[in-house]
């Protein structure tokens, strides 16, 4: 093999992996935007993702931390909570208001 074949060769497929790795690289960029976004967070979030040492703690927030979601979920409940039978207590069990009509189970 001469010279430049090789080099060709080692060109293409380095050229071929920078390739995939992008691809790679934005889907998982896309995933984690959906994952945060559903949690409540900023979809841009997932950009810390390609930045080493702060995906780490980006996936502790999001796995430990309080997600905004959740927190206006619970502020949904005791709203409705205040309509049908009483205030519900922040954290309360899903299920556990009582509906129009249905005197509460307790």
């Amino acid at each position: 093999m001469s010279s430049d074949s090789i080099t060709a060769a080692f060109t293409s497929t380095l050229l071929f992996s920078c390739i995939i790795g992008l691809i790679v690289a934005v889907f998982g960029v896309l995933i984690f935007w959906q994952i945060f976004s559903k949690a409540g967070y900023s979809g841009a979030w997932a950009l810390l993702m390609l930045i080493p040492v702060a995906n780490i703690v980006a996936l502790c927030i999001l796995a430990f931390g309080r997600w905004p979601v959740r927190e206006e979920l619970e502020q949904l409940r005791a709203y409705v909570g205040q309509w049908h039978g009483g205030a519900t207590p922040p954290g309360a069990a899903p299920g556990s208001f009582s509906r129009p009509g249905i005197p509460p189970q307790g």
